[in-house]
């Protein structure tokens, strides 16, 4: 049972809750008026029950978020009652709603937005999956695409995509069911590039055209971002543990000894000396039975992990032109999550993906320092998504309105199209 610490005055908190496939972590803080969050408190634990993001042991896992939740309220001394939650589990599924009314030719109110809107969200189609997001990327006012802000504007009909992020309803329910077994509310349940993007991408990147790779440690997501705004999402089923695991069994040791080679000495990138530089490894027997440790060379280290990430880049390459992110308006990449810490990682994935690469981390005054890098993507975002107003049309009211239902493929090809006819 969690102590009851005092609650808070009359005071707006927000709590981020990630709950990953190695840590489970948690972020109170306190919006301000001008937006900005100040830090009250964070909290982290090993993340016990859970694989590739989903919950394996209810029982485990609600403990690991129980003591990451207490810590942060020991800290902020404050007691929460309800949290935002991340979901990096795989099978989510990133689609297009296009609908379409007629205005003839007058004025747009705020009325037609509202509108329209009522008329996707009963457009909305998720195919036996659980809706996490239903946010409007853009606007199209007779044939005229990448509108932001139509009110005011004139125009015969009026179109809107509807970007849909959904996930398999059973592992979301897990995972609610988990969270609120630890005596928290779930305000909404988030998707981690949602979140990610909103913590290590500029303004200027998302408008412009950004892959976010964010390589998790059972999971990897790959997101394009264009025209400011999350248009696709490709899940992969791979991360780092699974170089650890690589590295675990190429030597014979623990997946903890594995995981203190790995970021102790692990590097994505050769070097002349990776032949001279000699690492010790113990094996799984320990020591009181007599086995010395081995020795390996740094090249040999090196090997498997290239090994690794030959494989999960050749996937990643594969997301990105699914996504339909190429040409001269998809060359930026931004790497984070854990994985992206692996030493020369961002040199790595740009010689094998052939685009500018830089290492995403949480952009967030008064961060914790041990709170700050790319790991804590998704908690800072999550944070700030909490503490912003994100318009997800299932909160607007339907309106029975007809609907020209439109072709919702290639969302990015038109954004990228809007913005090349305004140059």
């Amino acid at each position: 049972m969690r102590t009851r610490l005092p609650p808070p005055q009359n005071r707006k908190l927000v709590t981020a809750l990630d709950v990953g496939s190695s840590k489970i972590s948690a972020l109170i803080a306190e919006p301000g008026e001008d937006g900005s969050l100040r830090i009250l408190g964070t909290g982290q634990r090993e993340s016990r029950g859970v694989r590739s993001g989903f919950i394996a042991d209810m029982e485990k896992a609600e403990g690991s978020i129980r003591e990451a939740v207490e810590q942060a309220e020991r800290i902020a001394g404050i007691n929460i009652d309800d949290v935002f939650v991340g979901y990096s589990a795989g099978g989510v599924s990133s689609t297009v709603a296009s609908v379409e009314v007629a205005i003839g030719g007058r004025r747009i109110e705020k009325g037609d937005i509202e509108a329209l809107l009522g008329v996707g969200k009963e457009s909305i189609e998720p195919d036996g999956k659980m809706v996490l997001h239903a946010m409007p990327a853009f606007y199209t006012l007779d044939g005229m695409t990448g509108v932001k802000q139509p009110v005011g504007l004139h125009a015969d009909r009026m179109a809107v995509d509807i970007h849909v992020i959904a996930a398999e309803p059973s592992p979301v329910r897990n995972l609610d069911l988990c969270v609120r077994s630890a005596h928290l509310g779930v305000q909404a349940i988030v998707a981690a590039p949602v979140a990610a993007g909103k913590a290590c991408l500029t303004e200027e990147e998302r408008e412009l055209g950004v892959a976010l790779i964010e390589l998790g440690a059972g999971v990897t997501n790959v997101s394009v971002f264009a025209g400011g705004m999350l248009v696709g999402l490709k899940s992969l089923p791979s991360g780092g543990i699974d170089i650890t695991d690589d590295i675990a069994s190429a030597f014979g040791t623990r997946r903890a000894e594995a995981e203190r080679i790995k970021c102790f000495y692990g590097s994505a990138m050769t070097s002349p000396r990776d032949n001279h530089d000699m690492i010790d490894v113990n094996p799984l027997a320990s020591a009181e039975e007599g086995v010395e440790p081995s020795r390996a060379s740094r090249a040999q280290l090196i090997a498997v992990i290239r090994q690794r990430l030959e494989h999960l880049m050749g996937e990643i390459a594969a997301a990105l032109k699914e996504l339909g992110f190429s040409g001269p308006f998809g060359r930026q990449i931004v790497l984070t999550g854990g994985g992206s810490e692996l030493k020369g990682m961002a040199d790595y994935a740009q010689g094998v993906l052939g685009r500018a690469v830089r290492i995403g981390r949480p952009r967030l005054p008064g961060l914790p320092e041990a709170h700050s890098g790319p790991a804590f993507a998704t908690l800072v975002g999550l944070a700030q998504f909490a503490a912003s107003d994100e318009l997800d049309i299932r909160a607007i009211g339907g309106t029975g309105s007809a609907v020209q239902k439109q072709d919702a493929s290639g969302l990015f090809g038109r954004l990228i199209s809007a913005f090349r006819s305004q140059y």
